[in-house]
This record gives structure tokens, sequence and C-alpha cells, in this order.
């Protein structure tokens, strides 16, 4: 069987015919053979280097709090909470088993403490105590876990708690996990908490407390800085983990390895793979300015189009980029009020009619309905707008 595989892959190579299947079988074989599914994908542009198994329905452990910490950072960002603010630890949060920075029933921690022992600790406690602030239940704040991620677009995940402790009817799968890692980190935040090897909780009482990261990678993997390890007797041994070299952003995901050891270097070896293998190549910052839209009964009659991250193509290393086509499609009749960081159009980077990057652009700040009396001047043309 062997002799014939050969002989029709060597028929195909010189018929001019290139095998990238067969090439990446292979390197599926080398880099996660001990893992039930993997992927690695470029954070920027979401390109998928590296796949196996990734749209299966698996156990997601303690991987899980990377939506937890999703919710959270979007909270903070509409102002619905605040890094200094202080949360009460229910008796439910407070019981919480598995991975815990053991808070009491009434105890009080600042959001930034919490999401300090969520991120370095995986506290499961924490995690239940802040769902519960920004939910008012578990059970509210898992139902926006599940709206979020039918907002994603990601099939072949539901979550029934915020933590990753079994039960039936949760799970996710590599590639839905690496969609949720790459949203969270547009909330660069994030890296602070989840880089960091260790820190302390309760410093200056005699309860302090020391966190130390359960991905090993922040210490051992130069440029790892985050995201999420896993743990379950069912879901064996899981790590999302990112690393960000020469300006190039990767995520890998590993589901279901038989140890730590083996989970850390098959994802080590990913990684390895994704920077010596590509190269990035920046194109705009995030908030760059690309066009403008008319907004319609707007105090403002129009409203700046700019990337809502920073734009980059990728490329295998030592190709050049040449041909870019940049593509930018506004939205039409856009009717006031927008609201900052609302999406009102894309731009898309194409060569040779392949798609290299799709970024959304959204609006660069607030414009309110025009008063009535405004657009009564307007309609006179008594009125010049000075945007």
């Amino acid at each position: 069987m062997k002799k014939i595989i050969g002989l029709v892959t060597c028929f195909m190579l010189a018929a001019g015919v290139l095998v990238p299947e067969a090439f990446a079988a292979e390197k599926k074989n080398e880099l996660a053979p001990e893992a039930k599914s993997a992927i690695l994908i470029e954070q920027a542009t979401g390109e998928v280097l590296y796949s196996k198994n990734s749209h299966e329905e698996l156990p997601p452990a303690s991987m899980t709090k990377i939506m937890t910490m999703l919710l959270i950072m979007e909270a903070l960002d509409k102002g619905e909470i605040k890094m200094d603010e202080k949360v009460r630890t229910s008796e439910y949060a407070a019981s919480m088993g598995g991975s815990q920075i053991f808070l009491e029933p009434g105890e009080e921690m600042t959001v930034e403490q919490m999401l300090k022992g969520i991120a370095i600790g995986s506290a499961n406690d924490a995690a239940v105590a802040m769902a519960e602030r920004i939910g008012g239940s578990e059970e509210a704040f898992v139902d926006k876990m599940n709206e979020r991620a039918k907002a994603l677009g990601l099939k072949n995940t539901h979550f029934e708690n915020v933590t990753g402790l079994p039960v039936k009817g949760h799970y996710s799968s590599a590639y839905d996990m690496a969609v949720m890692a790459k949203q969270l980190l547009k909330h660069h935040g994030i890296t602070h908490f989840t880089g960091k090897y260790e820190d302390y909780l309760r410093e200056g009482s005699d309860k302090k407390f020391w966190l130390v990261n359960t991905n090993k990678l922040v210490r051992n993997y130069p440029g790892v800085d985050g995201l999420k390890t896993g743990f379950t007797n069912e879901a064996k041994f899981c790590l999302t983990a990112t690393a960000k070299k020469n300006g190039m952003r990767v995520i890998a995901v590993v589901f279901g390895a038989p140890s730590t050891k083996v989970r850390n270097a098959q994802v080590s070896k990913m990684l390895d793979y994704a920077f010596s293998q590509y190269t990035s190549h920046p194109l705009y910052k995030k908030g760059a300015a690309l066009d403008q839209v008319k907004v319609s009964k707007g105090s403002m009659r129009h409203v700046r189009a700019v990337t809502s991250e920073p734009v980059s193509v990728l490329t295998k290393k030592g190709v050049k980029l040449s041909n870019l086509k940049k593509t930018v499609k506004l939205k039409k009749n856009v009717q006031a009020p927008v609201q900052k960081g609302d999406e009102i159009g894309t731009l898309t980077i194409s060569q040779d009619g392949k798609v290299l990057s799709k970024t959304t652009l959204v609006a660069d700040k607030t414009v309110k309905r025009a008063g009535w009396w405004q657009l009564f001047k307007r309609a006179a043309g008594m009125f010049v707008q000075k945007d």
C-alpha cells in the first residue's frame, strides 16, 4: 500500500500537480499525534495553519473560562462593571470545587482581583462570583455565554456552566475555542492577567494567597502570554495557548492530551511550526480611517469608518506581497443614532482573487440623532454643518 501511495504521489508531482493535502496529513501526524483534536491559527487573519478533528465536540474543561473572561471584558468595555468595583461572594460561589482561590461566603474582592484569580489560577469560585454579578445568576450568565457563542457563529459549542466542571451537554471544539480566543485577544488588557506566571491575592493579610499560572508555557516558551488550560478526568489535558513573535500572534488549541507534558510539547511544536514557516505583513493599525459614511438625521452628517483591529496578511516565509487589492464596502442608509464601535463596513484584502484578510470597519465616534431645530435648518438650507 505504501508503495502504491508513493507511486501516485510521484506521478502527481511529475505531472506538476501539488498535493497540499498529502503534506497537510504528514504535518498533522507530526504536530499533535496524541491529541484528540487540535488547531493552529494566525490571530489577525484567522487563517488555519493546521487542523486535526477541529470540529469534534469534546469537553473543554476549564478552557470554558475563555468565554467567561470574554463576557467579563465586554462588560468592562460597556461600563456595566469596573475594575475597582467590589464583588461579593455568594454561598453558592464559595461552594465550587476544583481549582479555586478559596473565597468565603460574603467575602469581597474587586473585579480585577477576581479576574486575576480566573485567568491565572483558573478559579471556579471567582468565575461563578463574576457570573452572578454580571448575569444575576450563573444560569442567566450561561445563557449569555451561549448567545455569544451563537453570535460568533460557533456550531459545535454549548455551555452548561461557567467553570467547565463536568456536566452532560457541555462541549466545544478546537475550532470554536480558537474563535473565542481570537475574540478575547481583541481585548488587549486580558494578557496582562493571562500572561503572568505568578501573583498574589489578599496581600497584607494572614490569608495571603499565592497564584501560580496553570499554563507553564507562560514561563517556558518565549512569547506565550495566555490563554487557558483545562483538565478533568473526562476531558484529559487541554490547552488554548497564544504567543506573539516578530509582530505575528498565533493561537494553538489542544483537546484531550494524555498528560501535561505531552500537551505542552504538542502546543510548543505547533507554535514552533507557525513561527518558522509563516510571517505576518502589517498593513493598518487599529483605528486607521479608511472612508466615511453618511449618517441620516444625525447630529453630524458623516462618521469615519476605521479598522476595528490591526490589519495584516499572512504568507509563507520568503513570499513577497504583490498585486494586493484593498476593497472597502460601506453600509448604506446608516441612521442615527450611531454608537462608537458600531459596524459600518468591511475591508477586504485580496490577491489574484484570493481573499487574504477581511476586517470589520467601525464608527470612530458616537453620532446622536439631530434635534428637530437642526433638521429644520438643514432642510431650509440655513445651516452649514461642520464635521
